[in-house]
């Protein structure tokens, strides 16, 4: 389930990607398939063991094209171990609502991507997000948990002041928004709960079979209730005397 959308986000092959806090791997996959040099970093090592799992076997299965490459790593989003402007792409999903020093995160991520490059930064929508936080104080009070709810002018301000050019938006995953508001009516861990039971095996089926009326209602959904909010932006060449 990709929360980027690649028609809006144009991805080359060969393009060096930087998966941000690529937790499970979800775009990091996609992007080794359409023939990216990826690297994927997260703190978390138990889930990048199991992301540099991921890439074997997709090697092993010949998933990716000729020429791409896929690396999973334990990294510090504030402290990034790679020179400037080392990547064409950059992606963050569902990462900066979890990081105090959000405008650090921001910074390191400019510095490492060429200029002319591409950003896409993905966080939870300031509506579905704080129906979750007044339902339940567990959905976000926890280690490691949410610690803000961007505005989406907030978010593309601190874009802004990063340096970067905004050059669209959109939202995603309006069908995901009910099935946490059920979670947090329900209490986060309770997933025996027969309303939160019955929506997560229509979220499964949705993704397993892409039905095309759920596809069509959530593009539909998705400007009034999808559970995340995406930004893209580009970052500015230097001007031929600077540069």
């Amino acid at each position: 389930m990709l929360t980027v959308d690649f028609t809006r986000f144009p991805l080359a092959a060969g393009d060096r990607v930087l998966d941000l806090g690529c937790g499970a791997g979800r775009h990091a996959f996609e992007c080794y398939r359409r023939g990216a040099q990826v690297v994927a970093l997260d703190q978390n090592g138990e889930e990048i063991r199991e992301v540099a799992k991921w890439f074997a076997a997709m090697k092993e299965a010949g998933e990716a094209p000729a020429g791409a490459t896929a690396t999973a790593m334990e990294g510090d989003a504030l402290n990034l171990p790679f020179p400037d402007a080392s990547f064409d792409v950059v992606i963050i999903s569902e990462v900066m609502e979890h990081i105090p020093d959000d405008k650090g995160v921001l910074a390191e991520m400019v510095r490492v991507l060429k200029p002319g490059g591409r950003i896409a930064i993905t966080v939870p929508r300031y509506g579905p997000e704080k129906v979750c936080w007044t339902l339940s104080d567990a959905y976000h009070e926890v280690e490691g948990g949410h610690i803000r709810i961007y505005k989406a002018d907030e978010l593309l301000g601190r874009i802004r002041e990063a340096g970067l050019k905004p050059y669209g938006t959109h939202h995603a995953h309006a069908l995901h928004s009910p099935y946490w508001w059920l979670k947090c009516a329900f209490g986060v861990d309770n997933d025996k709960a027969l309303p939160v039971r019955a929506y997560h095996k229509l979220l499964v089926w949705d993704i397993m079979k892409k039905p095309l009326a759920t596809r069509v209602a959530e593009q539909l959904l998705n400007p009034v209730v999808g559970k995340s909010f995406v930004a893209y932006a580009t970052k500015p060449h230097l001007p031929k005397a600077e540069a």
